[in-house]
């Protein structure tokens, strides 16, 4: 029987997802959130309410920034607190409201909704291709954690089971995605921040990661020959030599703001999974 989800009843300084939650080791993971970031910049670009984005001009900026904040904010509220956790996701419904006051109309609804279950999808995709396949259960975890995300920020039809999200994700998929000329200058603008070498190589990523409707969509190479790399790379990660490896595949001004990713090597040693 599909497990319902209610509303969470935890106490203001209680974590905002409790120790032991596979979330917290995938979103404790510095490989784990690029994944995730990797898959959320293809659908970002294929969205068709991707308009808002270019609304207040960052994301055309300074795309790799935007989107990294995206997920930065998201872990963010991973490791908090509840009491903390609420008053991030506030301060996202409220940096959402200024801009729909700004342009004179709302953001739709399934558009919110897109968002959050790319999250959600990226990062059961992105752990299972670093790590190992996830049970129902801790998908079902993965999907608590941003429904309750989602249910603070008042985002509307939200499904309220895990069967209910596989079913509404892939109507999404088919729905709200399209290659327009967002899509093609937001890439453009992915070569140019990246560089050739970084921007053929999240290429490859999203080839390996995204669902293939929205590779189709991309008209991304379908021949995988980053699969082999990834293999050598989570050898790599056992040898303790996967830092030099993301150094040479990230621009350098973001090597700090990675390396603060990894988050989950001290929390899982005091919370094993």
């Amino acid at each position: 029987m599909p497990k319902r989800i209610t509303r969470l009843t935890l106490k203001p300084m209680q974590p905002f997802v409790p120790p032991k939650n596979i979330v917290r080791k995938i979103w404790g993971s510095a490989d784990t959130v690029l994944f995730v970031f990797a898959g959320a910049s293809a659908e970002f670009a294929l969205n068709k309410a991707v308009d808002w984005l270019y609304f207040t001009g960052r994301l055309p900026a300074a795309p790799l920034a935007r989107l990294f904040s995206t997920v930065v904010y998201a872990q963010k509220i991973v490791f908090s607190d509840y009491k903390k956790a609420m008053a991030a996701i506030d301060s996202i419904t409220a940096i959402h409201k200024a801009v729909e006051e700004q342009r004179g109309t709302q953001i739709p609804a399934w558009a919110y909704r897109d968002v959050l279950f790319m999250l959600v999808d990226y990062s059961i995709r992105s752990f299972e291709l670093l790590d190992r396949k996830l049970t129902y259960a801790e998908k079902e975890e993965t999907f608590a954690v941003f429904y309750a995300i989602g249910a603070r920020m008042g985002i509307e039809g939200l499904p309220t089971t895990l069967n209910e999200w596989f079913v509404m994700r892939a109507q999404h998929l088919q729905q709200n995605l399209t290659c327009s000329n967002l899509t093609t200058h937001l890439y453009q603008q992915y070569k140019k921040h990246l560089g050739l070498a970084r921007y053929l190589l999240l290429k490859q990523v999203q080839v390996l990661l995204l669902p293939a409707c929205v590779s189709r969509l991309l008209l991304l190479n379908n021949i995988p020959w980053l699969w082999p790399v990834v293999q050598a790379y989570k050898f790599c990660r056992v040898l303790k030599l996967d830092g030099m490896i993301k150094k040479a595949l990230l621009p350098r001004e973001y090597s700090l703001q990675i390396k603060g990713l990894d988050i989950s090597k001290n929390d899982i040693r005091a919370h094993p999974a």
